[in-house]
């Protein structure tokens, strides 16, 4: 409900409490950076074009449509009535004038999405409805209420088809190497724009206690009375900065297959833009407007992008993203910099120590370098 309490587009029934709204708010307003570069670069993606009008093509709107009336729960006055409510606020406060269609999929793995090639079609599993109250559950639906806003939908269901059809797509006229390429590629920007989602959810919900407290309860169960907001940041805090370069790279490698940033990095990220004068203009509002959407520069977009990225790397305590920055500042001794980075991890993959060659005996004319040129 707006300020004043009155009705607006139509939006009937929302919740009584009182939440700022945004009209004509575009969703540039809350976007992540890395999420518009990620996205930008995706579809730069050699094959891209390919694959995403094939799949266009050949997934029908209406047969999500009609697995979900077939097989889930849709949200109505008549049925989650509580979630409806929450839905149509959501929509009512981003000023999504469509209310997308909401089912609840029975399945114990609490999850939410937003998919749909024409339309947005939210879907929340009972895993979730069942683990979050009302004002954690009303952020997740804005998260995915802000997913339909930004057009996430339609590269999430490519993602989702081409990850559960990836042995089967001899159809495309692609290898097998260039859809994996691809996959990556969508799954890299996914996270990204979980970022942006969970902005919007702050948006909606606008109450960061309890955004924090749904993260906390999606990585851990409902124990909230064995968990704290404090110590689940510092979780964040020591993952980015611990460890060495060994640990850069195999943070790296753990987050590949997956679709989701890990949520410790979630709160961290969302908790900095609740505290940021960027989140406080758009309260204010102060925030872009769909009708300036399409004056927006893409040069402004590609600068605002790799901003975002310069401070990102300078200011990480990541030990890879330092050796980054110090690259592009031209640090010296960056070969040392590696091999002290890595703790000798080629020599520490087996508990045999590598031979030494013996000490030349400068007395002994055959005993040269030559002995041991090949270790050089």
């Amino acid at each position: 409900m707006s300020d004043d309490g009155h009705e607006h587009n139509g939006h009937e029934n929302v919740p009584s409490r009182q939440r700022r709204r945004f009209p004509g708010i575009s969703s540039r307003a809350y976007e992540h950076p890395a999420d518009r570069s990620a996205l930008v670069a995706l579809r730069k993606l050699s094959g891209f074009d390919t694959v995403f009008k094939a799949l266009s093509g050949l997934l029908p709107e209406r047969s999500l449509r009609l697995l979900f009336l077939s097989d889930s729960v849709r949200v109505s006055d008549q049925q989650f009535a509580h979630l409806n409510d929450m839905l149509r606020d959501a929509c009512h406060i981003l000023d999504l004038e469509k209310v997308p269609p909401m089912y609840v999929n029975q399945d114990p793995q609490p999850n939410a999405m937003c998919i749909g090639l024409d339309e947005p079609i939210i879907v929340v599993t009972t895993g979730l409805v069942e683990l979050l109250d009302e004002e954690e559950m009303r952020a997740v639906v804005g998260h995915e209420v802000g997913h339909a806003l930004s057009g996430h939908s339609v590269y999430r269901t490519i993602l989702l088809f081409l990850t559960s059809l990836a042995l089967r797509v001899a159809w495309i006229p692609l290898g097998n190497i260039a859809i994996m390429a691809i996959v990556t590629a969508l799954r890299e920007w996914f996270r990204k724009s979980e970022l942006s989602a969970d902005r919007a959810g702050l948006l909606v919900g606008q109450d960061l206690t309890a955004s924090m407290r749904g993260l906390m309860k999606i990585a851990g169960g409902n124990h909230l009375h064995e968990m704290n907001v404090d110590a689940f940041l510092q979780q964040a805090e020591e993952y980015e900065a611990g460890g060495d370069l060994r640990d850069s790279v195999l943070k790296i490698l753990n987050v590949l297959p997956r679709s989701h940033p890990f949520t410790t990095v979630r709160a961290a990220e969302l908790k900095k833009w609740a505290e940021s004068r960027d989140f406080q203009r758009i309260m204010d509002g102060h925030y872009p407007r769909r009708t300036e959407d399409k004056d927006t520069s893409v040069t402004d977009s590609f600068r605002e992008s790799a901003s975002h990225y310069a401070t990102h790397v300078k200011g990480s305590k990541d030990p890879l993203m330092k050796l980054v920055s110090d690259i592009a500042g031209g640090a010296g001794d960056l070969g040392g910099r590696v091999r002290r980075g890595f703790g000798g991890f080629t020599g520490t993959a087996t508990s045999t120590p590598k031979p030494q060659p013996p000490t030349p005996d400068p007395d002994d004319p055959d005993d040269t370098d030559d002995h041991h040129r090949d270790d050089t």
